[in-house]
């Protein structure tokens, strides 16, 4: 078991800074991601093996006066002398040693660059986009600027009329942790329980700071307890790292009834826009069409919630359905907040025992999430046993169809069927033939009556009889020990 934190995945985005930084010649790279999805760690890893001098500042969200300082600190921390940092005074200094140090070979480093977008310092792009201007065609350093809210980076950088739209040369967008990866880390970690991955998996997804966190606590660890232990240590006691983290770096970006919204989504799981609408005017007075304009600016603008189709719909099929995208920012919403704020008035225990029960349940979802995401990775890979030609989705109707996962191989004509169940022994086979064969039955499903026909069974883990009965039966078992083995067959 690894006694230590060490550096996972991200090979793909280390050779592609390390093809940029070899280049030879000046670059303007943007690399955006959700918060602690580790793009500092990502950009330290690269440049420490490059030997490139570096230039690391942190923009505070602060004034011109408080970013200037972080200037000056960066300088002197840096063992940079080539200019006095108490000669920063203003933003056009700062813009002027950006140059000075891009022509001595100097990589600069921007972490939290979003906050450009706030009025008191946007004055700092306009200035910036001047020296970029001219720094584009020399062969000196670069520049990054790493940024976490999507909306202000964009803003930033893509709007038409920002100071410094179209002027970047790279960019790299940084996603969650890839399921290769995550087994890496859980093997280093001796985390080999199918239930334990789930349980981290629905709580911080493809995060590494979290993960970093559990460990950092002493809970990243097997344990028969470790469902109470982690939630204590990371959660509820009064120095846990993650006690404040929803509120300090999701829900302070929203105003109004966007929380609202999200606290809703969180409680009812995926839900349509009527079910989601009936319990949003039990919560005020405001209307149908403004909840469509809120749930839209989460969609499009923030990413914290996705409008689910089903397979062979259009954008505009009626049977869509609304979940949050985040496992965190779900977790914490619909089972930690309340119980969390409980456990400062009540006996710990309590609390504790309805976070864990009520986490249990949004397993449930989190888990069909997962297969889904397992399932395209190992397509994409060329890893698993279904090549799929269409993105994997579930299937549902108003009615009598509920089909947690529909994978479509065109090539080969065979479509495959999947039920998900965190408890294998929650499987009903015979309400899953009567889905399926309904929807053979309908209009969408007719088409695949003569091709190869797949059911299968997912679950995070299944005893060797159970599986033994139910591949009798006709059925594909399926579950984290199997995809751990597609995904990395050589550590095996």
């Amino acid at each position: 078991m690894q006694q230590s934190w060490g550096f996972y995945g991200r090979a793909r985005e280390i050779a592609e800074i390390r093809t940029i930084l070899d280049r030879g010649r000046w670059f303007f790279c943007a690399i955006s991601g959700r918060r602690r999805i580790g793009k500092t760690s990502l950009i330290r890893e690269a440049l420490q093996a490059s030997g490139k001098p570096v230039i690391y500042v942190q923009i505070p969200d602060s004034d011109e006066r408080g970013v200037i300082q972080a200037f000056q600190d960066a300088l002197e921390s840096s063992g940079h002398t080539e200019k006095s940092a108490h000669s920063v005074r203003t933003f056009q200094d700062v813009v002027t040693l950006i140059d000075l140090y891009c022509d001595l070979g100097v990589v600069i480093v921007l972490d939290e660059f979003q906050y450009f977008h706030r009025k008191s310092i946007s004055s700092f792009q306009s200035l910036l986009q001047a020296e970029v201007d001219q720094l584009r065609d020399t062969s000196g350093g670069g520049l990054f600027v790493l940024g976490s809210i999507h909306t202000e980076m964009s803003a930033i950088l893509e709007e038409r009329n920002a100071p410094l739209f179209s002027r970047i040369t790279d960019r790299l967008t940084l996603e969650h942790w890839d399921f290769e990866t995550l087994f890496e880390m859980f093997a280093a970690h001796g985390i080999d329980d199918p239930h334990h991955q789930l349980f981290l998996w629905s709580l911080f997804e493809g995060v590494p700071k979290f993960y970093r966190d559990a460990f950092d606590q002493g809970v990243l660890i097997p344990h028969i307890d470790h469902r109470h232990r982690t939630l204590r240590r990371l959660f509820f006691e009064g120095s846990s790292p993650l006690r404040d983290e929803a509120d300090n770096w999701f829900l302070r970006e929203f105003r109004g009834r966007y929380d609202t919204v999200l606290r809703l989504l969180a409680r009812l799981g995926p839900c349509s826009h009527g079910q989601l609408a009936e319990e949003f005017g039990r919560a005020g007075t405001e209307t149908e069409k403004q909840l469509g304009g809120y749930l839209k600016i989460l969609v499009d603008n923030y990413r914290m919630v996705e409008r689910q189709l089903p397979i062979f719909a259009g954008r505009k099929d009626r049977k869509g359905r609304y979940a949050i995208t985040d496992n965190f920012l779900m977790s914490w919403l619909g089972a930690l907040a309340k119980n969390v704020s409980a456990a400062r008035i009540m006996p710990l225990e309590k609390p504790l025992a309805a976070a864990d029960e009520a986490l249990a349940a949004v397993e449930g979802f989190t888990f069909e999430r997962m297969v889904r995401q397992l399932t395209v990775e190992c397509s994409r890979k060329g890893l698993g046993d279904f090549a799929l030609t269409e993105m994997v989705q579930g299937y549902w109707n108003s009615a009598d169809i509920e089909i947690d996962l529909v994978a479509i191989d065109e090539t080969n004509r065979r479509i495959r069927f999947g039920a998900c169940k965190r408890n294998a022994d929650k499987h009903d086979t015979g309400a899953f033939e009567g889905h399926v064969g309904r929807f053979l039955d309908s209009r969408e499903g007719r088409r695949f009556r003569d091709w190869t026909v797949e059911k299968a069974l997912y679950s995070p883990a299944f005893t060797g009889s159970a599986r033994t009965h139910l591949e009798a039966s006709g059925y594909l078992c399926r579950d984290l020990d199997d995809f751990r083995h597609l995904l990395s067959p050589q550590k095996d």
